[in-house]
C-alpha cells in the first residue's frame, strides 16, 4: 500500500482545468518523443534491467513522451484524469497525447495500444477493460523499452510495471454499501449497475460488496438482486436501469460504482415515478452529479479526486521510465505537490481514501 505522507486528496478546493484534446484516431500520427525513447533504449531492456538500475535518488529525466490511453475517451472522469497527467508532462518538459476508443472494451483498445507501442513512445499510461487481454502488446511494448504504468483499473502485474489505484479496493466496496445501507434504512432489494464484465477494478468492489451482503450481520436484510453492465455507455446505462425496474419493481436501491453508469441510473430515475422512492449511489463525479444532489434524486456519493490519480500515474510512469523505481516493493518515489509514495505488494500505488459527496459538501468541489 502507499504511504503518501503529503496528499493533496479532496480537500475542498475549487480543481480548474484546460480542455484536453479527445477522439484522436488511428489516422492520425503520434508527435515523436523526445527524452529517452524506445530508439534510444538499450535492446531487451525489460523489467531486470530497470530493477537493477533503480535509482530512488535520481531526478526525473525531461522530454519523456507520455501517452494515456483510458478505458474510453469523450469520459469526464478520464478528461480529468488526463488533464492531471498533461500537467505534470508538461512540467517535466515531456510531450503528451490522449488517445482511445470511443467504446469501453478490450479490442478497441489494443489497436491504440499498438499505435503507441510503435511510435516509441516511453510511458504508456493505461486503464484497462480486460486484465488479461492486452498482455501480449504490454510485454512486447516493455521489451522495447516503455514503462507501462496502469492506472483505475489494472492488468495481469505481470504485463505492467506498476499500478497506481485510486484507492484500496476493499475500501471502495465497504462505502459502498455502507452509503447504500443508510440510504434505505438497512433494508430492501438492490441491484447494481457496473461498467464492462470485465473491468477488474469493477469486479473487485463489487466482491467485495457481496462478501459484505454475505457476513456483515449489518446487512442481513439487504438482498442484491441483480448485477446489470452498462459497458460505460451512456445510452445503454440508461435502458439498462429501465430494465433494472422493469424486472424489480421493488427496488430500493441501485449501486453504480461507474461515473458515466451512476450519472445514467440517476437521469432515469429523476425523470421517472421511481424518485424519492429508490435510492442511487456509486461513484460519481461532483459537476456530472450535482443536479441530482440537487433535485433530491441522489443523497449521497463517493470517488476520489480524478485529476490527482492522473497527476499520480504520470509521475508513476516517469519515476519508471527515469529509472527512479522499477516497481518493486518498497521503492519510494516523489510526485511533485502530492508528495512521497511508496510502491507496495505486486507493484500497488495507492493515491488515497475515497470522499463522499452531499448536499453539505458538494459545492466545494469544481471536477
Amino acid at each position: 500500500m502507499s504511504d503518501s505522507r503529503s496528499p493533496r486528496l479532496l480537500a475542498p478546493r475549487l480543481i480548474r482545468f484546460a480542455p484536453v484534446a479527445l477522439g484522436l484516431t488511428l489516422a492520425l500520427t503520434l508527435t515523436a518523443c523526445g527524452g529517452t525513447t524506445q530508439d534510444d533504449a538499450d535492446e531487451g531492456g525489460g523489467d531486470a534491467t530497470r530493477e537493477a538500475a533503480a535509482n530512488p535518488d535520481g531526478d526525473y529525466e525531461s522530454g519523456l513522451g507520455i501517452a494515456m490511453l483510458p478505458k474510453s475517451v469523450n469520459n469526464p472522469y478520464f478528461e480529468a484524469s488526463s488533464a492531471g497527467a498533461e500537467a505534470v508532462v508538461g512540467e517535466l518538459d515531456g510531450e503528451y497525447e490522449y488517445t482511445g476508443p470511443t467504446e469501453a472494451s478490450a479490442s478497441s483498445q489494443l489497436s491504440y495500444l499498438n499505435t503507441i507501442s510503435q511510435q516509441g513512445t516511453d510511458v504508456v499510461l493505461l486503464s484497462a477493460n480486460d486484465p488479461n487481454a492486452l498482455c501480449s502488446s504490454l510485454e512486447q511494448a516493455r521489451a522495447a523499452g516503455t514503462a507501462v504504468v496502469t492506472f483505475d483499473s489494472d492488468v495481469n502485474p505481470e504485463c505492467r510495471d506498476a499500478f497506481v489505484s485510486q484507492v484500496d479496493g476493499a475500501e471502495v466496496g465497504r462505502t459502498l454499501i455502507e452509503m447504500t445501507a443508510e440510504q434505505i434504512g438497512g433494508e430492501g432489494q438492490v441491484a447494481i449497475l457496473s461498467a464492462t464484465a470485465n473491468a477488474t477494478n469493477q469486479n473487485a468492489w463489487i466482491d467485495v460488496i457481496e462478501d459484505e451482503l454475505a457476513s456483515n450481520p449489518d446487512y442481513a436484510d439487504i438482498e442484491l438482486v441483480s448485477t446489470v453492465y452498462g459497458d460505460d455507455e451512456d445510452e445503454k446505462s440508461f435502458q439498462e436501469t429501465q430494465g433494472l425496474m422493469q424486472a424489480n419493481p421493488d427496488l430500493k436501491a441501485i449501486i453504480s460504482p461507474t461515473t458515466v453508469g451512476i450519472a445514467a441510473a440517476a437521469r432515469y430515475i429523476s425523470g421517472s415515478e421511481y424518485q424519492g422512492q429508490v435510492a442511487v449511489t456509486g461513484l460519481g463525479t461532483p459537476n456530472q452529479m450535482r443536479e441530482f444532489v440537487e433535485d433530491g434524486t441522489v443523497t449521497e456519493f463517493a470517488l476520489w479526486d480524478p485529476t490527482a490519480l492522473g497527476e499520480l500515474a504520470a509521475y508513476a510512469g516517469a519515476a519508471v521510465a527515469s529509472g527512479i523505481i522499477a516497481g518493486t516493493e518498497g521503492e519510494t518515489f516523489t510526485a511533485g505537490e502530492l508528495g512521497e509514495y511508496t510502491v507496495g505488494a505486486d507493484g500497488i500505488i495507492t493515491l488515497g481514501p475515497p470522499t463522499r459527496f452531499n448536499a453539505d459538501n458538494i459545492d466545494d468541489y469544481d471536477f
